[in-house]
């Protein structure tokens, strides 16, 4: 269970590393990086950051790009955190894949049912 100042540091980076993430896009073109959850260690030391990427099947190549891309994320993140945080966090990404799940459960509910087996009369 997280504590109360592990849940205020991971909305904090989830909110800048949003903004970050807003303008890294922009040499992605047409590809949009959302982060959908950031959970962080005890030790605030290790930030496991969860990315929805759409479309969805650029994300192989676009979170291969962002690990690539870490170091560069993480000093702009210490820019904007270095008056709240003294150490900031290591950062691990992660593809949240959860949109395209729910995508295929609505696709397999909105599809007809399969017709039910014709019964055969008993005795036959």
């Amino acid at each position: 269970m997280e504590t109360t100042r592990q849940q205020k540091i991971s909305r904090m980076l989830q909110k800048e590393l949003g903004e970050i993430f807003l303008l890294y896009a922009r040499e992605l073109h047409g590809t949009l990086i959302t982060v959908t959850a950031v959970r962080i260690s005890p030790d605030l030391g290790i930030a496991r950051t969860h990315l929805s990427i759409f479309p969805s099947n650029k994300s192989k190549e676009v979170i291969e790009k962002v690990n690539a891309d870490t170091r560069a994320i993480r000093f702009d993140l210490g820019k904007r955190v270095r008056n709240q945080l003294r150490i900031v966090p290591e950062l691990f990404f992660h593809v949240d894949d959860s949109l395209d799940y729910l995508e295929n459960i609505d696709k397999l509910l909105k599809q007809d049912p399969p017709s039910p087996l014709p019964l055969s009369p008993e005795g036959e």
